[in-house]
């Protein structure tokens, strides 16, 4: 798309800042939380809502917990600083959450 190869040696975050593209992992934190603030504002008895309040006491197993979606969730949100009351408010959840292309 640029020209560059991988022969050239050219630093990733240089080939964005030309190409004026945000980082992968700040797209799928902001799209994740869109579906998170889209998924709060449905009604009570959709199931998507029901499923993610669902809370399931089960056997724990040995090591590591699994890093679960919510989890991810609660990172992101810590990260760009929006908590579960803002996702009332469409445009400012939006605005705090996106992650757009620099200019």
């Amino acid at each position: 798309m640029s020209g560059v190869t991988r022969m050239d040696k050219v630093r990733n975050e240089y080939i964005r800042g030309s190409l004026k593209v945000a980082p992968v992992t700040e797209k799928l934190k902001g799209n994740r939380l869109s579906w998170y603030g889209h998924v709060k504002r449905r009604d009570e008895t959709h199931v998507t809502k029901a499923v993610m309040n669902l809370h399931v006491d089960g056997w724990r197993g040995r090591g590591r917990p699994k890093k679960r979606w919510m989890d991810c969730g609660r990172t992101d949100m810590k990260e760009k600083g929006v908590d579960d009351s803002m996702t009332g408010d469409r445009t400012e959840w939006k605005k705090k959450t996106c992650c757009a292309d620099p200019k």
